[in-house]
């Protein structure tokens, strides 16, 4: 698309080419001239920016949901993250400690969760574990174990706080591209209603699924595994049961369809990385890649290159070794690579 000073330009040369007369600068009707141009490239720009919309490749926001409909389809919200936070007080404390539910505890980020329940640490005893959730949807909440240990507002008897393990399952909403992705899979993938497409497109409009693969025939002629992955990982029994039940009522006549989590394969993560702020790099790379081990990638091999573009993209990063894995993970369908172990050390 032209710039307003070439419209502007082209629209002085064709009035001379047509008048024979010289438009001097700064006069009256080269000052009218320019404004048109200007009206003309908003025009222009409106115009491309609706041609954009009109297509499911190059639409965003609201309009990209719009194509979605279409398909129905609906964009995934962002998801909570949760977890258990274990309380501490002293076991000389001859009295029942309340821990009332709504007791907001967080990072030194200012990452908050909330007990979801009332809790009570018992006479004598050192701790116990209550189960929270972030108070802000999205993948921040997603922080790692012994890292929630501030309490907002301290309860009568408790001394301190901790995450014994990882907080989970949160996840941000579904962005333009990943939502773009499942719109063009569902183009080029047409589910006829007997087809894989049909009962992994089925399982992929639930909200918490992130990825589902359909394997007929595995345990015989007449049966569909459908395996699924939640955005977090592996998914809990519920969503396999819900899914389950919906697929009983739209399935083949004379199939038998099941609905499973996946098979998972560990993988142990060790990267050395050279930065100034090596303490600070080291969380944000264990972030990222937390995060890329996620439901979406049942079926895909862990490749040491992909692996190491996501370290070094890291901002801080300056230099990186990749130890583990020692080379690509090959994963067949139907398995999920999970992380198992992750270490991030100062290189040397």
């Amino acid at each position: 698309m032209k710039t307003i000073e070439e419209l502007y330009t082209q629209m002085l040369a064709d009035f001379t080419a047509r008048t024979g007369m010289e438009v001097a600068q700064g006069a009256d009707l080269s000052a009218r001239l320019y404004a048109v141009a200007a009206q003309l490239y908003a025009l222009y720009a409106q115009a491309d920016w609706v041609n954009r919309q009109c297509f499911p490749q190059t639409a965003a926001g609201e309009y990209l949901d719009y194509h979605a409909q279409l398909r129905a389809m609906e964009r995934k919200g962002a998801e909570y993250a949760r977890g258990t936070v274990r309380f501490y007080g002293d076991p000389a404390n001859d009295s029942d400690r309340n821990i009332p539910a709504g007791t907001v505890c967080m990072t030194q980020g200012l990452v908050r969760f909330e007990t979801q329940q009332d809790g009570v640490l018992p006479a004598g005893e050192t701790y116990v574990d209550i189960p929270v959730q972030a108070l802000q949807a999205g993948s921040a909440g997603n922080v790692s174990a012994g890292s929630v240990n501030v309490l907002a507002v301290t309860p009568v008897g408790i001394t301190g706080c901790s995450n014994p393990a990882a907080m989970s399952q949160g996840a941000d909403r579904e962005s333009d591209e990943q939502l773009r992705i499942r719109i063009l899979n569902s183009f080029a993938r047409l589910s006829n209603g007997a087809n894989c497409a049909y009962y992994e497109q089925m399982a992929e409009s639930f909200e918490d699924v992130a990825a589902a693969v359909a394997i007929p025939k595995r345990r015989g002629v007449g049966t569909v595994d459908v395996v699924v992955t939640s955005r977090s990982g592996v998914p809990e029994q519920a969503l396999l049961t819900e899914i389950g039940r919906k697929m009983e009522e739209n399935r083949e006549i004379a199939v038998d369809v099941a609905v499973m989590g996946p098979e998972t394969v560990p993988v142990d993560v060790t990267v050395r990385v050279t930065a100034q702020e090596f303490e600070k790099v080291s969380e944000q790379v264990k972030q990222a890649v937390r995060e890329w081990f996620s439901g979406g990638l049942l079926g895909e091999h862990v490749l040491r290159a992909k692996l190491g573009n996501l370290i070094y993209a890291v901002d801080g990063v300056e230099n990186y070794a990749l130890v583990l894995p020692e080379q690509d993970v090959a994963v067949e369908r139907g398995q999920l690579p999970v992380l198992r172990g992750l270490s991030v050390e100062e290189m040397s």
